[in-house]
């Protein structure tokens, strides 16, 4: 679901859990039936004039409704931004102008009937935010401009479905009213996006931010180089890009970011208090760049481009100074362009390195990170090498408990690092929905929604408990994926699964509840125009 670009800048989004609060009824506070709502196909509204219940995703931390109460957006309607709380005004009039019509002026002081009124409070900590919804106006209050961003993905969701389409409908505009008290679970909610299988324009890359900060994901982690291509262009290895960056999976054309192009990319996610976290993957996932330059070989000759999606081959030569010289530039440039704290370094299936080789490497590496002000992030086989702490380890095996696999998350654990979970057999978007799925792979399994959903990030792996998990991310590798809508296939609906596992409390959280919740999203993709897998697992609404 698109929103317009605030008018004001955003800042990069911090890192904080917030607070836990758990109301004891919010998972039936969240589901209380509407008198004289008329129902379709699981239980929801047939038509979005009459929604009434909010079936909101991810779940509130305490959503209480106030029977008898709702608010209706009119012509008069204004949107009241009170200092500090701009962007987050105009983001807001920006969705509401497109479908309503209406003009809702921003303004930074007004009245108290027929305003949606935006606020900064010293109650309110880090991405926690309070919404009230009388018959008067609607109140949003946040400790920071980033809490008011998520509180406004809780707002549109109040409104009927047809709010997040981009041309003008007739409403009414009506949303229940609701006393709403929210706050993340963790820290880190993260998509991946592989752009180095296949190429994605920014602007491409900029509908998933978009459609991924409606579910208040926060990481923005960029597969930018592997064996395909290589998709950022760095001053003094021109042919990186040139060449390197030249073709794709199956031999179709490429395609890379200029500096300025990945700044745009940078600016447009933080506008949506997402972090960016660029990928630069070694020491395995590195033909197309031994293909650009002979001299990165250890034998001096370049291999050819590769188009295949095998993997485990290629390794940089850990012994040549020429690898660290490279990596020094590609990680110092990136530093300087990502205002972001952390830069990922890969670390995954180096098959053709030898352990000694691996750990050789990342110990030279992982200096270079912090030489350039940033936290070392990787996936969970980087536990295996010297890493500092403060470094993130990225699970994404299969293995639970402790099964072989498992023992590198362990290792980074030990080492200071914190845990971003994102087992593939759970939180990869990129796995097919069933056999017959028309994209993707199916290695780690056929990932329904419910695989999705039905799984703890602090109960995953023995060894790693809360205190050690920052947060969960889902991966969308693109070896079978080429446009927008191949992206929205895969991603929805299981994205929103995997966003609510960051967000919501644990005790809150069951595939019960979740699955109305999730069905009540569709009718805002289809006004939307995403493009979503309608799962048979979700009692999608007829009309």
């Amino acid at each position: 679901m698109a929103g317009p670009p605030p008018t004001e800048s955003g800042t990069i989004g911090r890192m904080f859990s917030g607070r836990r609060v758990l109301a004891a009824t919010v998972a039936a506070a969240a589901l209380v039936s509407v008198p004289g709502a008329p129902a379709s196909a699981g239980g929801l509204p047939a038509s979005p004039a009459a929604v009434a219940t909010p079936h909101v995703v991810p779940a509130p931390t305490s959503l209480r409704t106030v029977p008898g109460v709702s608010f209706t957006l009119t012509r008069k309607t204004r949107i009241v931004a009170r200092p500090g709380s701009g962007t987050a005004g105009s983001y807001l009039a920006g969705v509401l102008r497109r479908s309503t019509g209406y003009p809702l002026p921003v303004t930074v002081s007004g009245g108290s009937r027929d305003v949606i009124d935006l606020a900064l409070s010293r109650n309110e900590k880090g991405e926690g935010y309070r919404l009230a919804v009388t018959k008067a106006s609607v109140r949003l209050e946040a400790g920071t401009a980033e809490g008011l961003f998520r509180g406004v993905q809780t707002l549109r969701q109040l409104l009927p479905p047809s709010v997040e389409s981009p041309t003008r409908k007739p409403g009414p505009w009506t949303m229940p009213g609701v006393q709403v008290e929210d706050s993340p679970r963790f820290a880190w909610r993260g998509i991946m996006l592989d752009v180095s299988r296949h190429f994605f324009t920014v602007q491409q890359v900029e509908r998933y931010i978009d459609q991924a900060a409606a579910y208040k994901i926060n990481m923005l982690h960029l597969h930018l180089s592997d064996d395909q291509g290589w998709r950022i262009a760095i001053n003094g290895w021109p042919r990186l890009t040139t060449y390197g960056g030249s073709t794709a999976v199956g031999g179709g054309k490429g395609g890379y970011y200029t500096q300025a192009d990945y700044t745009r990319i940078v600016r447009y996610a933080a506008e949506r208090y997402m972090t960016v976290v660029p990928e630069i993957d070694g020491p395995g996932h590195t033909n197309a760049a031994l293909a650009s330059y002979a001299q990165l070989n250890c034998d001096g000759k370049a291999p050819p481009l590769y188009t295949g999606t095998e993997v485990g081959f290629s390794s940089w030569c850990i012994a040549k100074p020429v690898t660290y010289e490279l990596l020094d530039d590609v990680l110092g440039q990136l530093a300087r362009l990502t205002p972001g704290p952390y830069l990922h370094i890969g670390g995954d299936e180096a098959h053709s390195t030898t352990p000694a080789d691996y750990a050789t490497f990342i110990g030279k590496v992982a200096p270079i990170v912090g030489k350039y002000g940033k936290k070392v992030a990787g996936w969970n086989e980087i536990g295996a090498g010297k890493i500092p702490a403060g470094s993130v380890a990225q699970y994404w095996n299969t293995a639970k408990g402790s099964e072989d696999g498992t023992q590198t998350a362990r290792d980074a654990v030990a080492q200071g690092a914190k845990v971003v979970m994102s087992p593939a057999n759970h939180a990869y978007l990129d796995m097919k929905y069933d056999e017959n799925t028309p994209l993707g792979q199916d290695w780690a399994g056929l990932v329904e929604v419910q695989d999705s959903y039905d799984w703890d990030p602090a109960t995953l792996v023995d060894g790693v408990t809360e205190k050690n998990v920052l947060g969960v991310e889902a991966p969308l590798w693109s070896e079978t994926l080429v446009t927008s809508d191949d992206i929205e296939y895969m991603a929805f609906p299981r994205l929103p699964a995997i966003a609510e596992i960051g967000w919501s409390p644990q005790a809150a959280r069951a595939w019960s509840d979740f699955r109305l919740r999730l069905a009540a999203q569709g009718p805002r993709w289809t006004a939307a125009g995403v493009h979503f897998y309608r799962s048979p697992q979700v009692p999608w609404p007829t009309s």
